[in-house]
């Protein structure tokens, strides 16, 4: 960097400092640098903004809308035609807009497409995604006119990229194939000169470290030797400069002491080898993905693809444009599309309906009781079902905390809570029938409704001259069975005592048939005793 003549009337010092990308780019884009005079490169536009206020701003024009421009007006660092091949360099290194010709720079990533690539519906260009667990598999989409499914934005093309990059990297090396004696040889040339052109630019660096020591002792003598202070610190910069110059011409003799000797025969014969098969330059590990993609675009324009996904055979059709206007095409085989792997609904119902009543491990134990299964059978756990719920936006279980209103459905632990009874009792009670229970879904918990009636039959003492089952049974000459079923149709009054020894079920004993036999069981018991001495029942 050097200060302008203008600020200052002379040439200014010059000052090394680290580049830029502002001030490169400004360097190699400008005309002055190839020895041109430009004048008219910008456009001040007057326009008015959206609040409709009057605003300014610059435009750049292209080339052909300057107003003057004059090659070779002064020497110049490059010469007119290589400033404009850097020119149009720069220029396909730039992303292009939308619709318009270019790949841009190439990137980091492993697709090979990447800039090359269009839609064989649409012709845009293709947008590049990574997936797998190590964001390493290419996939191509376009998402073509972005038209919405569902209040969703629906891609208008995607498709994998590995089956892709490998049928497209095989074309490439096949049409290498005829110019890879010549190549080879190019390479081997390469690597004789390579090492002198690295030497040039360390004899650069020298150089400036040199210039730099001659400028510090230029200034170091040139300070009043009185001034005590000053000299110490331009010694110190001084003795600073000389150990750069020395570290430097040390590394310069280092690299031309290990100068490469020429290329054996056997060496080269190894070399020349290797256009036997270029697939393995092509796969070797010092080869980078961006090596890969600049070999690419060598020879390939656009590599147009069409993913054909609805045929019998799955596939891609790829047109392949090459440089000078050749055309190919090949097809590659695409996966069929897998089934959507989901829940069945009607597993996703009953969730729906036991999430009212039930938390998630409970009705993770119904489902496994029903043997249902996950999409990708596997048990229900309390997670698995709280992730359906999730998914489906279903309400989890509220458990209520007020008293239970009537009629309400209660289960087992809760219902024999508010009847004053055992929950084992109230099973009892529900396997034999006299209570009413409901179920979900077969395999969820028994539910009870509470209702007056079912408060009703329940008592504490049992009433006289009623009669326990067993009693019932031998009054009226029939099975315990029977008994049951006639108290479930209605033909016999029966109560729940839930105190006492004999709490269970009492039959109401004032009907006819039932009165007599108890009569006569009484009768029978007031004409016996018990002989305390022999333990017998003797009549009285």
């Amino acid at each position: 960097m050097q200060q302008a003549v203008y600020l200052h009337g002379k040439p200014g010092e010059i000052t090394w400092v680290e580049p830029t990308y502002h001030a490169v780019h400004t360097t190699l884009t400008h005309p002055a640098y190839a020895g041109a005079y430009v004048y008219g490169r910008t456009r001040d536009e007057r326009y008015l903004g959206p609040d409709g206020a009057l605003r300014k701003r610059r435009r750049m024009l292209p080339r052909d809308q300057w107003e003057v421009l004059i090659p070779d007006h002064h020497p110049g660092f490059t010469d007119w035609d290589t400033y404009l091949a850097n020119q149009a360099r720069i220029g396909t290194n730039i992303r292009p807009q939308a619709s318009q010709p270019g790949t841009g720079a190439v990137r980091e990533g492993s697709a090979l497409l990447q800039g090359l690539a269009t839609c064989g519906t649409c012709g845009r260009k293709l947008a590049i995604f990574y997936r797998g667990p190590a964001k390493t598999v290419p996939n191509y989409y376009c998402q073509g006119s972005a038209e919405l499914v569902d209040c969703r934005g629906a891609r208008h093309m995607n498709v994998g990229g590995q089956a892709i990059d490998a049928a497209v990297a095989e074309a490439f090396l096949a049409a290498l194939a005829p110019a890879a004696l010549q190549a080879c040889l190019t390479a081997a040339a390469q690597l004789e000169d390579g090492h002198d052109a690295a030497l040039a630019q360390w004899r650069r660096q020298v150089e400036q470290a040199r210039y730099q020591a001659t400028r510090a002792e230029r200034r170091y003598r040139a300070v009043d030797p009185d001034n005590r202070l000053v000299a110490r610190g331009l010694e110190t910069e001084w003795n600073t400069a000389l150990q750069q110059l020395a570290d430097a011409e040390a590394e310069l003799a280092r690299r031309e002491a290990v100068r490469p000797k020429a290329l054996s025969p056997q060496e080269r014969a190894a070399i020349l080898a290797l256009g036997d098969d270029l697939g393995q330059v092509w796969d070797a590990p010092t080869t980078t993905g961006k090596d890969r993609k600049q070999l690419l675009r060598t020879l390939l324009d656009e590599v147009n693809i069409t993913a054909r996904r609805d045929d019998p055979d799955p596939h891609a059709r790829l047109i392949l444009r090459w440089k000078g206007g050749a055309i190919s095409e090949l097809t590659v085989p695409l996966r069929r599309p897998q089934p959507k792997i989901r829940t069945s609904e009607d597993t996703i119902d009953l969730i729906r309906r036991l999430a009212l009543h039930y938390p998630d491990a409970v009705i993770a134990g119904i489902l496994n009781r029903q043997h249902r299964t996950t999409a990708r059978g596997m048990s229900f756990t309390a997670s698995r079902v709280a992730s359906l719920r999730t998914h489906w936006h279903i309400p989890r279980h509220q458990p209520g905390s007020n008293a239970p209103a009537e009629g309400e459905l209660l289960n087992v632990t809760a219902a024999a809570r508010q009847l004053n009874i055992a929950p084992s009792t109230l099973l009892r009670w529900l396997n034999d029938g006299f209570v009413a229970g409901e179920q979900v879904t077969p395999g969820a918990p028994w539910q009870i409704r509470l209702t007056d009636q079912l408060r009703g039959m329940l008592t504490d003492n049992a009433p006289d001259g009623w009669l326990a089952l067993h009693h019932a049974s031998r009054a009226l000459g029939v099975s315990r069975q029977t008994v049951l079923q006639k108290v479930k149709r209605g033909e016999l009054r029966a109560a729940l005592t839930r105190t006492g020894r004999r709490k269970g079920l009492r039959i109401e004993g004032t009907r006819p048939p039932i009165r007599a036999l108890l009569s006569r069981h009484n009768q029978q018991r007031s004409s016996m005793t018990m002989d305390p001495s022999s333990q017998r029942c003797r009549p009285r």
